[in-house]
């Protein structure tokens, strides 16, 4: 479907970029010619993951910032622009998520998923939309957000459900918004594609696992290179007519609906209290 040179003079910034869905996206726009800039926490991820993109043959640099903190944020775009000399493309991938009953979140807990997922692509979009407007630049933002941040919500992760209801409103309202300045702004909505941080935060026993898997119509989880090939498509000028989009891709599972609910008749409320602490106390 792709040439090698699809997203040659493209260079892209991938919040979260150091491991998982970021990663694999990164390694995709790399190979297929796009110039990447990588951002985090965790400073030996981020030269791990640069190293390995970097068999690529393309530009490739990392960066340590909290997407949480605006000034952060723009100080990183200012160092990233000089050293690339340019920017074309922000994927808002970083996020966080945990399971928790509702009344037992902490006021603290819901700040943290919220500040990453929503703050954070806002911090991130806001300061790349005033560049490319800045200087008259098109552009392309692309939005992960999930299956349940759209009509269905999601028990036992609110905290998420909110953040990402949040983005995939900002995309939509930016994509009008910014059509004048040639910004494109779509979201993609992944079903389950197993990584391993969120993996172990979000299924802590094989039960769980199992009766997801079960309520895919597709039978499987979704293959990195799956989403990756999707998003290289959004990012792409093969996709010039498609803003204010959000593309699901998971195999059937969203028609299920709220993709956590079926934990409500694993055990009672009170085993699932338990089982939820206990992963607090794991991580």
């Amino acid at each position: 479907m792709f040439k090698e040179n699809t997203l040659e003079n493209e260079t892209i910034l991938i919040t979260g970029g150091g491991s998982g869905l970021g990663l694999s996206m990164a390694h995709k726009f790399a190979e297929l010619g796009a110039d990447i800039a990588i951002c985090g926490r965790t400073e030996k991820k981020l030269e791990k993951a640069a190293e390995d993109l970097r068999k690529h043959e393309t530009n490739v640099r990392w960066y340590i910032a909290d997407v949480r903190d605006y000034e952060a944020v723009g100080e990183m775009f200012g160092r990233l622009i000089d050293e690339f000399g340019s920017l074309t493309g922000l994927v808002n991938n970083a996020a966080g998520n945990f399971l928790s009953t509702s009344e037992d979140l902490s006021p603290g807990g819901f700040k943290a998923v919220v500040d990453i997922v929503l703050y954070g692509s806002f911090n991130c979009t806001h300061h790349f939309g005033n560049y490319l407007i800045n200087n008259n630049k098109k552009g392309n933002i692309l939005n992960i957000v999930t299956t349940y941040a759209e009509d269905t919500g999601s028990a036992f992760v609110l905290p998420s459900a909110c953040g990402k209801a949040g983005v995939l409103a900002m995309t939509r309202s930016l994509a009008f918004e910014w059509a004048e300045y040639n910004i494109r702004v779509n979201a993609i909505a992944p079903g389950p594609f197993p990584t391993e941080g969120a993996w172990t935060r979000l299924f802590p026993a094989k039960k769980f696992e199992k009766k997801f898997i079960e309520k895919i119509p597709a039978g499987r989880y979704g293959e990195h290179e799956e989403l990756a090939n999707l998003a290289a498509f959004l990012m792409s000028d093969m996709a010039p007519y498609i803003t204010g989009e959000c593309v699901t891709i998971d195999g059937g599972e969203k028609l299920s609906a709220g993709q956590f609910n079926f934990i409500d008749g694993l055990m009672s409320r009170k085993k699932l209290k338990a089982a939820f602490k206990l992963m607090k106390l794991k991580k």
